[in-house]
């Protein structure tokens, strides 16, 4: 049987006006949908002539295989184009409605190679509606520190096309490329009042190479804490690559397991979290025993609770880079040691420490491929309803009820940190209620090292 209705896109008529030199000239005929037509053009300074710019990967040009980077535009929908601006010809194409026609002489035909899709992680924050230098905002991406993208296209140097994953759309969106959005930070950042004073400030107060990590911050809010010269320089990691190369991976079975840290602030219940998760299954979870200069108690052995040594001997292991972070409470030093945690998963166990999340860096390589947990305060109102008969330890007393500014607090916290390290967490846990949380952790956990996990492409390809 034969159909008797067409229900393609009825096309015009080829106009009878061709140039005799037909080969020179292509009339390329799109129906416009929902869908952009997934081009940008650009004009030519000197002759003022119109340009295709870019056709966006997996967009409506880019399927029908007519349009190309460098095709000259003559007409569109039979008006010319010539000594049109680009913005002019854009309200041709925004007022044209169903068939759109081009006449376009193709640009002398490159050979190109196909290129392997990139993924990477996004480190920065980006808005194409707030950058008055992209070349088409509409054609722009969105996209936040944290997420994925997989860059199709790199051909131009200064705007890559990229989607974000997971993606349920087949076109690709501009975004900077690294050089691009690197100058972007750094003016960005320069032209932030008081930087040049701070970081000279710092790098007075703070000697390079060495870095105080206060491990009982937790006691105070983040407004009080005294940052150190690596999170405010211009080479920190806020202004380093904007785009982190990543790569799926999936642990093998005799590979040792990946350190698992915990983030959130003070008050959530990120101490509590861990200490259940081991007594769960001691004999699969583990803390690292931290060092400490204080005297030891009576019952208390080393190696056990604490492992307790001199001054100088903590001292020793500073200058030699032996913690992940350290510092001072009481006048005693504590400290998480690299050998405490090597220990821990040399073991086989996994080892579940937390952490104050400046300090992560120290510990992102191939050796420990952490796998960062980030436990999230719930709302207020939860907050209040959980936490009406818990306690609050802090610098200067202890086990108190918790009040309204503790909440206030913990949600600053919260919210700073997920604005400024979000892009190292792999995972959030909104803390409601503890048993929950602590199930949601464990089945965390236990994908985080059976299952694949995109982690940064260098920790594969280099050895600490």
């Amino acid at each position: 049987m034969v159909a008797q209705t067409d229900y393609e896109p009825v096309l015009p008529p080829l106009p009878e006006d061709l140039p005799e030199d037909e080969e020179a000239m292509r009339i390329v005929c799109l129906v416009k949908n929902k869908q952009p037509l997934g081009a940008t053009i650009k004009r030519d300074e000197e002759t003022g002539e119109i340009f295709i710019a870019r056709v966006i990967h997996g967009g409506l040009a880019d399927r029908s295989g007519l349009l190309h980077p460098g095709d000259l535009l003559v007409e569109v929908n039979g008006k010319p184009v010539e000594g049109l601006d680009p913005e002019q010809v854009i309200q041709i194409l925004v007022q044209s409605q169903g068939t759109i026609l081009f006449k376009v002489i193709p640009n002398t035909p490159q050979s190109t190679k196909s290129q392997q899709p990139l993924y990477v992680r996004a480190m920065a924050d980006y808005c194409p509606l707030q950058d008055p230098a992209i070349p088409c905002p509409d054609a722009g991406m969105v996209f936040s520190r944290g997420d994925l993208l997989e860059i199709v296209d790199q051909t131009d140097i200064h705007w890559w096309q990229a989607r974000k994953l997971p993606s349920a759309s087949a076109c690709a969106g501009l975004i900077p490329s690294t050089s691009l959005l690197k100058s972007k930070q750094r003016e960005t950042w320069w032209s932030q009042p008081f930087q040049s004073f701070m970081l000279l400030l710092l790098l007075m107060l703070f000697p390079a190479g060495f870095r105080r990590s206060f491990r009982l911050w937790r006691r105070m809010t983040h407004r009080k804490r005294r940052q150190s010269c690596y999170s405010c320089s211009p080479n920190t990691s806020a202004l380093s690559s904007p785009y982190e190369e990543v790569i799926t991976y999936q642990r093998r079975p005799d590979d040792p397991h990946r350190l698992i840290i915990l983030v959130g602030p003070s008050g959530v219940g990120v101490n509590e979290l861990r200490k259940r998760l081991i007594k769960l299954n001691p004999h699969t979870f583990q803390g690292a025993v931290p060092h400490t200069t204080r005297p030891a108690r009576d019952g208390e052995e080393t190696g056990k609770e604490y492992n307790f040594v001199t001054k100088e001997l903590f001292d020793y292991m500073v200058c030699n880079h032996r913690f992940l972070e350290y510092g001072e409470y009481k006048g005693h030093l504590y400290g998480t040691s690299i050998d405490a945690v090597k220990d821990v998963i040399d073991s086989g166990r996994m080892c579940v420490i937390d952490m104050e999340p400046h300090s992560i860096l120290s510990v992102r390589n191939n050796m420990f491929k952490p796998y960062v947990v980030f436990i999230k305060p719930p709302s207020p109102e939860r907050l209040r309803q959980t936490r009406r008969d818990a306690r609050l330890i802090t610098s200067y007393v202890v086990n108190r009820p918790f009040k309204d500014v503790d909440f206030e607090e913990m949600e600053d916290a919260a919210r700073f940190m997920e604005g400024k390290y979000g892009q190292y967490f792999d995972h959030v846990i909104v803390n409601e209620e503890l048993q929950d949380a602590c199930m949601q952790l464990f089945n965390t956990i236990q994908l985080a090292q059976e299952g694949p996990q995109w982690i940064p492409a260098a920790w594969l390809s280099t050895e600490d």
